[in-house]
C-alpha cells in the first residue's frame, strides 16, 4: 500500500509530494494513520538545512502529527489500534541516562528528532517509537491537538522553567504560533502578561486572549514600555532576532528571568554582563517538554483552559505554506489536515 507524503529531497528545492510506500512499524513502534499535522518553523529550518547540524535528505518533515494507530509492533505493550495519539519531536530517548533518568529526557544525546534524524508526520501514515508517543484526550481535536504538540508544550515548558509566580509580570516576545500558547499558559499560572509583536493582527489577538498589556514594537521601543510598567519579572523570546533576545534581556526588572526559545540563524545575542550581574538576571535555554508536559497540555486544554488559533490547509500547499509562515502572513498556526 502507499501514501502520500511531502518529502524533502535537496535543501535548495521545493519539497515533492510523493507516493511511498507506507512504512511498517519496528517491533516497538506503532504505524500512525495521520489525521493533522501541525506545521512548525522548526520544519522550514530541517527543509532548508539552516541549522548547523542537518537533517539528510530524503526525508519527510513535520513533528505535529496527531492520529489513530493502526497497526502495533510485535513487541509494543500499552498501546492500542484505534488510539489516537501524538507523535511528538521527541521520537525516542536512550531511557537510561542521566537525563533520560532524572527527568529532563530532551536533553539525552542519544535522542531522534521526528521529521529530522527520523520520518515525520507531514504525510498520511508515519511510524513512531510506541513509548513516545502521546495519547490526545477524546475533548481535544486533532486539528487542535496538533500544534499543542509542539508549539503547546514548547512554551507551556518555557513557562514552567521560568519559575513564573503569581502576580508577576510576564512579557511575551513574539505573538504567534507559539506565543499565542505562552501568553496562555503565563495567564494560567497567574501572571500580567505583556503581549510583544510588530503586528496589529496579532497584538489584537492577544488581547482577545487576555494579554494586559501590548506593545507594537515597530512603533515603540518595547524596552521603554515595558520598564515603564515596572519592568518585566520574566521575559520568553519566541521571536527568531537577536535584536529582540536582546530587548527582552534590557525590559527586565532586578532580579528577572530571561527565557531563551527561539533560534536565530546567525546563532548569537549580545549579552550585557554588568546589568546581568548587578541585577541578578538570570538567563535560561527552554527546549521542548517532555512526554509528561505533553499530557499535561493535553489535559488543560481538554478543561477548556486553552484555545488553539489555526487554519488548515491541504498537504499539496505544503510549499505555499512554508511562504505564508515565512512572511508572517498566518495568526497563528497551521494544519495540515489529511
Amino acid at each position: 500500500m502507499n501514501m502520500r507524503a511531502a518529502v524533502v529531497t535537496a535543501f535548495d528545492r521545493p519539497l515533492e509530494i510523493q507516493e511511498i510506500p507506507v512504512p511498517e512499524p519496528a517491533a516497538d513502534q506503532v504505524l500512525v494513520r495521520i489525521e493533522a499535522s501541525g506545521l512548525c518553523h522548526t520544519d522550514i529550518h530541517a527543509a532548508r538545512g539552516d541549522w548547523p547540524v542537518k537533517p539528510v535528505p530524503p526525508f519527510i518533515p513535520g513533528h505535529e502529527g496527531v492520529g489513530v494507530i493502526g497497526k502495533t509492533g510485535s513487541a509494543v505493550t500499552g498501546r492500542t489500534v484505534g488510539e489516537r495519539v501524538a507523535i511528538p519531536w521527541l521520537g525516542h530517548a536512550c531511557g537510561t541516562c542521566e537525563y533520560c533518568v532524572g527527568g529532563h529526557e530532551t536533553l539525552c544525546e542519544s535522542q531522534r528528532n521526528t521529521g529530522y534524524t527520523v520520518n515525520g508526520s507531514h504525510a498520511e501514515y508515519a511510524v513512531a517509537h510506541a513509548a513516545y508517543v502521546v495519547p490526545v484526550p477524546d475533548a481535544v481535536s486533532p486539528a487542535e491537538a496538533a500544534p499543542l504538540t509542539c508549539a503547546g508544550v514548547t512554551t507551556y515548558k518555557a513557562v514552567k522553567v521560568s519559575g513564573l509566580r503569581p502576580a508577576e509580570r510576564a512579557a511575551i516576545f513574539g505573538i504567534g504560533g507559539l506565543g499565542h500558547l505562552a501568553q496562555q499558559y503565563a495567564q494560567i499560572f497567574g501572571a500580567e502578561t505583556i503581549a510583544v509583536d510588530i503586528t496589529d493582527d496579532k497584538l489584537r489577538l492577544a488581547r482577545q486572549l487576555g494579554a494586559a498589556h501590548t506593545v507594537n514594537a515597530a512603533t515603540t521601543d518595547p524596552v521603554v514600555a515595558i520598564r515603564a510598567l515596572g519592568g518585566a519579572d520574566v521575559a520568553i523570546v519566541l521571536a527568531a532576532s537577536p535584536r529582540v533576545l536582546e530587548q527582552a534581556h534590557a525590559s527586565l526588572r532586578r532580579g528577572g528571568r530571561l527565557v531563551l526559545v527561539s533560534l536565530p540563524r546567525d546563532n548569537t545575542m549580545r549579552l550585557p554582563v554588568f546589568e546581568t550581574v548587578l541585577s541578578g538576571i538570570s538567563v535560561t535555554g527552554s527546549i521542548v517538554g517532555t512526554r509528561g508536559d505533553l499530557a499535561e497540555v493535553f489535559r488543560l486544554h481538554a478543561a477548556d483552559r486553552t484555545k488553539v488559533i489555526y487554519e488548515t490547509r491541504e498537504l499539496d500547499e505544503i510549499n505555499l505554506s512554508f511562504e505564508e509562515v515565512l512572511d508572517s502572513a498566518v495568526l497563528a498556526r497551521l494544519v495540515f489536515e489529511m
